[in-house]
């Protein structure tokens, strides 16, 4: 039996989908307030009859929080991929990031332990890996290093990380993975996928920095791939290409058929707009531009992907793909609604 947690996040969806379509069957951990709809629009978007696939999934509510649901949704289940985690750069939310992300991981490796799990995959993040040099090529030997400059999503991450390795040395064979920026079709207004809703009502601005991208799809497969592998132990960055913010912000606007970002900002606009957002949260406005955001948006960060293409032999899907599949779907589900 497979236990996926986070199974209606991004990842999650993405990775009950690829496992249906192989034919396996999947206890999928789900939360109370989870939106069961937005998995079945996931489906709808690759399948013509989701139901056929979904018909595969068995629904357990619990939480990673939650020990005596861990233990429930873990019986008879022989390999666990943990992809439920809390994504947030804002610093208010470091208690609920480090309870959720090494907390909840924690719960998992300890029951898993506990009940004789046979393997576990762990979505992890490239922001683990911890900060670079400007210039400096990130893979998976890249050292941690302790700086007020490490987002608390980082150390929330990181620190999960641990926790997967504490019980890799307890005799749980593991795996980790540390995707960079996901491409795909999700929730709208929720994680990266917000890139498409925000550049839809128009980004007239761009900044400097560079990152790594990967397309869902690619990280939904390589997940499965090590976890039928008999690879243990070991980390893996999942990016398939560094690209521009510039870059990425312009592909996304064609898509959506609206105008590329002109205006370039400098990172004294980047301070000066955080500052800005600190000061009115006293006012009881939630932050859409934090420090760690402002601070990324104009770092160039580079990611070694070679590991897991030599592992795998893999070959991953072009960023620009994974922007046209994505917005393609953003623009079919704009029309559909505005024709309801």
């Amino acid at each position: 039996m497979i236990l996926v947690t986070g199974a209606t996040g991004l990842v999650g969806t993405h990775l009950l989908l690829a496992l249906s379509r192989k034919g396996k069957t999947v206890r999928a951990l789900r939360r109370k307030s989870s939106d069961m709809d937005q998995v079945r629009s996931v489906f709808g978007w690759y399948e013509d009859d989701p139901d056929r696939l979904l018909q595969h999934i068995h629904w357990i509510e619990g939480d990673v929080l939650d020990v005596v649901s861990l233990r429930e949704a873990m019986h008879q289940v022989e390999v666990i991929y943990h992809c439920a985690g809390k994504v947030s750069f804002d610093s208010f939310d470091r208690h609920a990031l480090l309870h959720v992300n090494q907390q909840g991981t924690a719960n998992v490796v300890n029951t898993a332990l506990n009940l004789g799990v046979k393997k576990l995959c762990h979505v992890s993040s490239v922001s683990a890996l911890g900060k670079s040099k400007q210039g400096e090529t990130i893979d998976e030997q890249h050292y941690w290093k302790t700086s007020r400059k490490n987002s608390i999503y980082a150390v929330s991450k990181y620190a999960g990380e641990r926790e997967v390795w504490r019980g890799h040395e307890e005799g749980l064979p593991a795996v980790i993975i540390n995707p960079s920026i996901i491409i795909g079709p999700s929730q709208w207004d929720v994680g990266s996928t917000r890139l498409f809703s925000t550049i839809y009502k128009g980004v007239p601005a761009y900044t400097s920095g560079i990152g790594g991208y990967v397309d869902v799809r690619d990280v939904a497969e390589i997940m499965i791939r090590l976890m039928e592998s008999d690879i243990s132990g070991e980390r893996f960055v999942v990016s398939a290409e560094n690209c521009s913010f510039e870059h990425v912000i312009t592909q996304i606007a064609r898509v959506l058929n609206k105008k590329p970002p002109r205006l370039r900002l400098y990172p004294w606009m980047g301070e000066a707009g955080w500052v800005a957002e600190h000061i009115l949260r006293i006012f009881g406005r939630t932050p859409t531009l934090t420090k760690e955001i402002a601070r990324s948006a104009f770092h160039r960060f580079y990611y070694d992907n070679s590991k897991i293409v030599r592992a795998l032999d893999y070959k991953f899907i072009p960023v620009d793909e994974a922007i046209a599949h994505t917005g393609n779907i953003f623009m079919k589900e704009r029309q559909k609604k505005s024709g309801s």
